[in-house]
């Protein structure tokens, strides 16, 4: 997270405004030298109307003092009268242009979220802004950590479903540019998540995209836990939700077949980051994984049939397969077979979770053989010594 310092200044606020004023009229940006009579909150308003001239000024440490001092007059308004100002201060700062000065807005608005009080509804507009500037300069994993994190964030005010909602939808956009792929899939679940049965008709939009990120993301193969969510559910009949399924539980040929049948379709999802090639990448991983669930051992034959690879791409790809330590296996180039140990399973249900309890009980009968030799050995020990 970014450490901002607290900022104090001994001077009174009427006396800070002047001096801001000052400060921007000699920039050149229209603003008179002499304070409201109106009072305090028209003063900011006429220099929140200009901060942003500061930009041009190149000084980042200067730039980053006077943007703080604005801060710090605008945390002593009540929340309910500075609604206002800290939402244009808040657009001001995602203005500002290229990477360092980016950095110097994101470090000023962060300290404008941590100084309101946490139950400040206007907190959750800082922090969407916040995201805005750190996906601006790649700087995302600075102010967001996770999802549980973030709704610590607004525990004592949590925002409307609504606003969540959009908060989610741009945080998993920026996770997704800023190639978190991990993060952007749990923020995207918690999404889903925020609708009902009753509103799920409405996440269709949602759905679709989270479907994508899914499918599209190299580095997530455990798929079925979406087929849950109701968004999810609400598609079923549509062809996202039979390509979905097809990543959640088929193999290759049923790829190819839905490929042959809805071309355009998947040329279309192209354009969203979903490819053709990706998706027979990734449906050869998936294959070999289901292959290696029910056999300990394999061909390279069986495996070229299979994956429709040629024959000299059969080593390579066994390799890329061990690489993403989906399967536990050891080639034998001379025997051309390919020996399983262990694999991950595409899909979690109760037959995993049998099979899980199984290998339980079974360490657990044998830890108890175990101790119960120590304990034989150790009793015959002593009847030695006596």
């Amino acid at each position: 997270m970014l450490n901002v310092p607290a900022v104090f200044i001994d001077i009174t606020t009427e006396e800070q405004a002047v001096e801001l004023r000052v400060y921007f009229k000699s920039l050149g940006a229209e603003i008179s030298e002499e304070k409201s009579p109106k009072g305090i909150e028209d003063d900011l308003h006429k220099i929140i109307g200009v901060c942003d001239a500061c930009f041009k000024e190149g000084n980042e440490p200067e730039i980053e003092s006077v943007l703080n001092a604005i801060v710090s007059m605008l945390v002593l308004i009540p929340a309910e009268r500075a609604e206002n100002l800290i939402l244009a201060f808040s657009e001001k700062l995602t203005k500002a242009p290229g990477h360092k000065l980016g950095c110097v807005a994101l470090r000023v608005l962060w300290l404008l979220f941590q100084s309101l009080d946490q139950r400040c509804p206007m907190r959750y507009h800082v922090y969407y802004h916040v995201i805005q500037i750190a996906r601006q300069v790649d700087q995302v994993r600075a102010v967001f950590k996770d999802v549980e994190h973030l709704k610590q964030q607004f525990a004592a005010c949590p925002p409307s479903n609504d606003n969540m909602q959009k908060l989610l939808r741009q945080l998993h956009e920026v996770l997704l540019s800023c190639k978190q792929s991990e993060l952007a899939a749990k923020v995207m679940l918690e999404l889903l998540g925020t609708y009902t049965a009753e509103n799920a008709s409405q996440a269709r939009e949602d759905a679709q995209r989270c479907i994508i990120a899914a499918l599209s993301d190299p580095g997530t193969f455990l798929l079925d836990p979406l087929l849950a969510l109701k968004p999810v559910r609400f598609l079923e009949g549509e062809v996202i939700h039979d390509l979905l399924t097809i990543f959640v539980s088929e193999k290759l040929p049923n790829y190819m077949k839905f490929y042959q049948e809805h071309k355009e379709f998947v040329h279309n999802l192209g354009k969203l980051g979903l490819n053709h090639e990706q998706n027979m990448k990734k449906m050869r991983l998936l294959t070999f994984m289901q292959l290696a669930e029910g056999n300990s051992e394999m061909t390279f034959e069986t495996i070229q049939n299979e994956l429709q690879i040629h024959e000299d791409q059969v080593e390579a790809f066994i390799i890329d397969v061990l690489k993403t330590k989906l399967v536990r296996a050891r080639m034998d180039q001379a025997a051309r077979k390919v020996y399983i140990s262990s694999t991950m399973h595409r899909t979690f249900g109760r037959a995993q979770w049998q099979q899980l309890r199984d290998i339980i009980y079974s360490w657990k009968n044998n830890v108890s053989m175990v101790q119960d030799g120590m304990k034989t050995v150790v009793s015959a020990q002593m009847k030695m010594q006596a």
